[in-house]
């Protein structure tokens, strides 16, 4: 008799509780679909946090890009100084650099604070 009134009881409650959820079917869908759309726009590969780490990446490359610009303006410069209209003064400091070498007549002095300072680079 105990096992039929305890059966009779988990019946009952299991009942109960089936018809709680029938009640609240609306509002149990409407919580889950409202996590999933929450979860989704903060997590994820097109979320919240994501986006925020592609702009990221994003200004990296348009910092990365200037410098680029940069060098190969300074590039393109120094090919156009040699090639099409020969810059005889260019090509003359560039030797000078190089090779430290100066004219014949020419006196040569040499700062030394300059010096130790290109030692150290």
């Amino acid at each position: 008799m105990n096992l039929a009134i305890l059966q009779k009881w988990l019946k009952f409650n299991y009942m109960k509780f089936v018809e709680i959820i029938n009640d609240k079917k609306f509002t149990l869908i409407s919580i889950f679909l409202f996590l999933y759309v929450i979860f989704n726009l903060m997590e994820g590969e097109r979320g919240l946090i994501s986006y925020y780490e592609k702009q990221e990446i994003k200004d990296q490359l348009i910092q990365e890009k200037k410098l680029l610009i940069v060098q190969l303006n300074l590039l393109e410069k120094k090919i156009n100084l040699l090639t099409n209209k020969v810059n005889l003064d260019y090509i003359e400091m560039l030797y000078r650099e190089k090779f430290l070498v100066g004219k014949p007549n020419e006196k040569i002095y040499v700062n030394i604070n300059e010096t130790k300072t290109s030692r150290k680079i």
